[in-house]
């Protein structure tokens, strides 16, 4: 991937604190205090195919000023992927404003939206500018534009195709200049059909469309993300959480996430409250007692790739260096000779760790 979508640097891989690393191989699954900046882009954790694929089409529309639709469940992180749009355009340094749709009663989306003069209606007390005002040189992140009334669709059409409307009260039209950027769970195709979206206006937003996969879609991020969460949440809450149980890992992997990722987030955090020691305390009896069906255990694979993710993580942060003060054996507890053991036996070469 390109420079232009590398990851946001989160800071240095850092392998430190690791307890009996003899453990690493029965059950525990060990994560960095640092998420790898090769892993995280603007918020937006993971490395799986899918996810590289949301990242390429980000790069590729960014610096446009084209319209961008994007589809997903909630909880997918849709408003990341939404910011991580305007942060890599042109207008960064302009406002980002966001509005979500659904959240607001359908009489006031209107005034949110253009704004209102003074007395426009009751209880209008002072002149407002809307979203789109506020947002005029940057962009106007509209969430869940399925929940939008038919009324108010063709304003809004003009609005974002015109670039131009009238607060409330006024008759004097106010032109702007605003990069759109919407978002839906709500399957618009099917909307336009049952007559409850305009078709004109889905496809003045359809200019760029970007799927967002569910979580369930991209297992291979789920470490990468607990870890992320576990970090977060433990220097939030000053606790020092080293490892994981491997079958809690290989339970949260498997797991179905109808939430996705706030899901997931929800999760780890009350596991973190939960945690009296320096092993993540997983309340699996939510997990066990879903009725969603487990899938099958996480592979011995994807536990190799995670071990050798740790030992190339401590090998880089020591420079290449084995042994001795500040070497990867002391960073992950382990003797030297333990050490080149797993090397040999995970093929890491010097290529991998010696940038």
């Amino acid at each position: 991937m390109s420079a232009a979508v590398a990851f946001a640097d989160l800071g240095d891989f850092r392998a430190t604190s690791f307890p009996n690393v003899s453990r690493l191989e029965a059950d525990q699954f060990y994560f960095e205090p640092e998420v790898s900046s090769e892993d995280c882009f603007e918020g937006i954790v993971g490395k799986s195919p899918a996810l590289r694929k949301v990242l390429e089409h980000v790069a590729i529309v960014a610096p446009t000023d084209s319209t961008v639709l994007l589809h997903g469940e909630t909880g997918t992180g849709k408003e990341l992927v939404a910011r991580a749009i305007h942060n890599l355009s042109s207008r960064r340094d302009r406002p980002y404003v966001r509005m979500n749709c659904a959240a607001i009663p359908s009489g006031l989306l209107e005034s949110e939206l253009f704004g209102h003069e003074r007395g426009a209606f009751t209880g209008a007390l002072m002149q407002r500018k809307g979203r789109f005002e506020l947002a005029d040189r940057g962009t106007l992140f509209l969430d869940e534009i399925g929940d939008i009334s038919l009324e108010l669709q063709p304003k809004l059409l003009r609005a974002v195709q015109e670039q131009e409307f009238e607060r409330l009260g006024s008759a004097s039209t106010i032109k702007v200049n605003v990069r759109m950027i919407a978002a839906t769970h709500r399957d618009l195709r099917t909307m336009i059909q049952e007559e409850r979206f305009r078709e004109d206006l889905f496809y003045r937003f359809n200019v760029f469309p970007i799927e967002i996969p569910p979580l369930r879609e991209r297992r291979e991020d789920i470490p990468l993300l607990v870890n992320f969460f576990v970090s977060k949440a433990s220097r939030r809450m000053k606790k020092q959480i080293n490892s994981i149980p491997r079958q809690a890992m290989e339970m949260l992997t498997n797991y179905q996430w109808k939430g996705n990722i706030r899901e997931l987030a929800n999760l780890i955090e009350r596991s973190v409250i939960l945690t009296r020691g320096e092993e993540l305390e997983l309340p699996v009896g939510e997990l066990r007692g879903s009725s969603e069906t487990v899938f099958p255990a996480m592979s011995t694979s994807n536990f190799r790739q995670a071990e050798c993710t740790v030992i190339i993580g401590a090998l880089k942060a020591a420079c290449g260096r084995i042994a001795g003060t500040g070497g990867a054996a002391e960073r992950l507890g382990l003797k030297r000779t333990t050490l080149q053991n797993k090397i040999r036996r995970l093929g890491i070469t010097k290529r991998q760790y010696l940038i």
